[in-house]
């Protein structure tokens, strides 16, 4: 049972050294280095179970929120740029075909700065996701050490 239990500690200690990089446990009423594993041992399960949150386990990042579906790009901006230009060209008597390349330019110019604004949009969005969830897993990592640290402090450790 004890190697059981010492192997457990140590393969929950690996995985959660990222976890705990910042705390520091001093044995202070004179624990032996056998009870100090066990004790850490058993202080993570009951943080594990207090906060619902198990640094070890890899956290399954919340599948982004689908991106909103961008608004269809005018069809035929192209088009549409060149037909008004020949007819401002026709009204005015000048060249309807060389407005209407002019027009069909301008029109396709339209369309390419409507998609790159898009584009900006969903990813800002999706860089403000992903700050609300390093956010949060840093919240639980933090209640995860505080709550280990009570449970070790109550059993005689001093925790830095």
């Amino acid at each position: 049972m004890k190697t059981r239990l010492s192997a457990v500690s140590i393969v929950l200690l690996c995985l959660a050294g990222p976890a705990m990089a910042q705390q520091f446990v001093y044995p202070a009423k004179g624990q032996s280095a056998e009870q100090q594993k066990k004790d850490e041992a058993e202080c993570y399960t009951w943080a594990v179970g207090q906060t619902g949150f198990d640094p070890a386990k890899p956290q399954q990042a919340a599948a982004p929120a689908p991106a909103p579906a961008p608004a269809p790009a005018p069809k035929g901006g192209r088009v549409r740029g060149a037909a008004a230009a020949a007819t401002v060209a026709a009204v005015t008597d000048h060249d309807t075909g060389d407005a209407a390349v002019a027009g069909a330019v301008a029109g396709g110019a339209a369309q390419r700065g409507q998609k790159r604004q898009q584009a900006a949009a969903q990813q800002q969005q999706a860089a403000a996701q992903q700050q609300a969830a390093q956010q949060q897993a840093s919240s639980q990592n933090s209640a995860f050490n505080k709550a280990r640290a009570a449970c070790l402090e109550g059993r005689g450790y001093t925790i830095k």
